[in-house]
């Protein structure tokens, strides 16, 4: 399948599978804001842990762009503010704990050479045997530069872990469009209905996104109801390499 997420309008095509089709290891969550982790992997986070598999989890940016003009919340409070969020969901979904890399959010891109080093380390450190990455192809710049920036690393270090794809973006109608690569990518679903609820209370957590606790900023991003619909369904979308 050359463009899975032209698929996305019939996802319920794809097979569903169970948390076992997961190899037992350790597992990263690779999220490029704090929320994606969540959105786009709560549900097999959430499965893993209740087989007391190992998850870790790496927030890439920093996630202060979501409200630029917020006196309120300027950037270092809002930084704290989201990454308290994430350990609170990921708390609810059975992980005590998360890195960030603090990168500046919306352009991670330009940080990928800096970044490098570091993330390799964190990569020698962990030694994780699969890693959820958002979907290469994601219409989002800083999701398409975290997938390069895990690439760019295990390449370095020459090593092979399975890597799972997860959309974000790629849901919203408006932003979706046609993907750049010749790779072929398989896309599956994960059954995740036992932990719907739990993915959900985890969604709660991120007020500053999904409410406006952040009032005094007109640009401000929020998830919309559309958009987290998305994430409410009994199971999760991932995509894979065809090797």
């Amino acid at each position: 399948m050359a463009n899975p997420v032209a698929a996305l309008t019939t996802v319920t095509t794809f097979p569903l599978k169970s948390v076992a089709t997961i190899d037992p290891g350790r597992v990263l969550i690779v999220a490029p804001h704090p929320d994606d982790e969540t959105l786009g992997c709560g549900g097999a986070i959430a499965m893993l842990r209740s087989r007391n598999e190992s998850v870790q989890v790496l927030v890439v940016s920093d996630g202060t762009l979501s409200h630029p003009r917020s006196r309120k919340f300027p950037a270092p409070v809002l930084r704290a503010l989201r990454e308290q969020e994430t350990l609170n969901a990921l708390q609810i979904l059975g992980v005590e704990s998360a890195t960030f890399l603090r990168l500046p959010d919306g352009s991670i891109e330009d940080h990928i050479s800096t970044a490098l080093d570091q993330v390799i380390s964190y990569l020698q450190s962990t030694s994780p045997t699969t890693i959820f990455l958002p979907w290469r192809c994601d219409p989002h710049p800083d999701h398409r530069a975290t997938w390069q920036l895990i690439h760019q690393a295990l390449l370095t270090l020459s090593i092979a872990p399975r890597i799972i794809e997860y959309p974000i973006w790629d849901w919203d109608i408006e932003q979706r469009g046609s993907i750049s690569t010749t790779v072929k990518v398989t896309g599956w679903r994960l059954d995740t209905a036992t932990v719907q609820s739990l993915k959900q209370q985890a969604i709660e957590q991120y007020r500053s996104q999904t409410t406006d606790l952040i009032n005094d900023d007109p640009d401000g991003f929020r998830l919309t109801p559309e958009m987290l619909s998305n994430f409410a369904q009994p199971w999760e979308l991932f995509f894979e390499e065809i090797r």
